[in-house]
């Protein structure tokens, strides 16, 4: 019996295949280029979908054929790594590629996923891209629109730690704070640390229990023991609300 194109025949059921993430290589260094493709070209997870040596050719590209995974450079000529994701209205996952660390630490201001520094050795590659596959991943290999239905109602989510899968109940759940390329999820008594930006963990919560009261925190809002000034009490935790968040989370409270 032959298996139904991306799926899988295991046993009596057929289990769905993971699609490789279509990458982009921007750099002005042809070494760079000939490291990169081969080490892509090694990952059963990674496909490459184009190569551009600066930054308004990757920008015209994106425009014409989004991809999943950027390996990016910071200096390049007339428009660098940096200047490339400030125009994007859509970020891909990214990993910085660069000699200049002292830039590098910059792009965690746009979301990157991680930088590698040229050289670039192979086992430091994997471990980048193990970080974005562990942000894009979801059990048992299903597509990220499955995890809702398949993995359970909606009070409660599954989010990775370390090398496992854990379910939290959403009424644990007291808020969540951003820690460079992760988040940090913070229950009774313990603290979680899983590879979500954010962004992506606010949109898998229900806006009706969390909200969002600063660039970096999110809470859930029948938690908030107090609002003072432009901090919020959760438990012993103080925590900033932002100039720009603080008018919505007024009106939440008072409904």
């Amino acid at each position: 019996m032959n298996a139904p194109e991306n799926r899988l025949w295991s046993g009596n059921s057929f289990i769905p295949m993971v699609e490789p993430l279509r990458c982009l290589i921007v750099d002005d260094e042809i070494a760079a280029h000939y490291v990169l493709e081969n080490y892509i070209g090694r990952m059963d997870r990674l496909t490459l979908a184009g190569q551009c040596y600066n930054a308004l050719d990757a920008l015209n590209f994106l425009h014409r054929q989004p991809v999943d995974l950027l390996f990016l450079d910071i200096n390049m000529p007339e428009l660098s790594g940096l200047d490339l994701l400030s125009t994007l209205s859509y970020t891909p996952k990214t990993i910085l590629t660069t000699a200049y660390t002292e830039f590098a630490l910059r792009g965690y201001e746009f979301g990157v996923t991680d930088y590698l520094v040229k050289p670039i050795p192979f086992p430091r590659f994997l471990k980048a891209v193990d970080r974005v596959l562990a942000q894009t991943a979801t059990p048992a290999g299903m597509a990220p629109t499955q995890v809702q239905s398949a993995t359970g109602p909606a009070d409660s989510m599954m989010v990775k730690v370390d090398a496992d899968w854990l379910r939290i109940k959403l009424s644990d759940l007291l808020y969540a704070q951003s820690w460079g390329n992760y988040v940090k999820l913070f229950l009774p008594g313990r603290m979680l640390l899983t590879p979500l930006t954010t962004a992506e963990l606010e949109s898998r919560l229900p806006s009706d229990q969390f909200i969002r009261v600063h660039k970096s925190y999110i809470v859930a809002i029948n938690r908030i023991d107090k609002l003072s000034g432009n901090t919020v009490l959760i438990g012993e935790s103080e925590l900033p609300v932002g100039i720009t968040y603080r008018r919505e989370l007024l009106e939440r409270l008072h409904k």
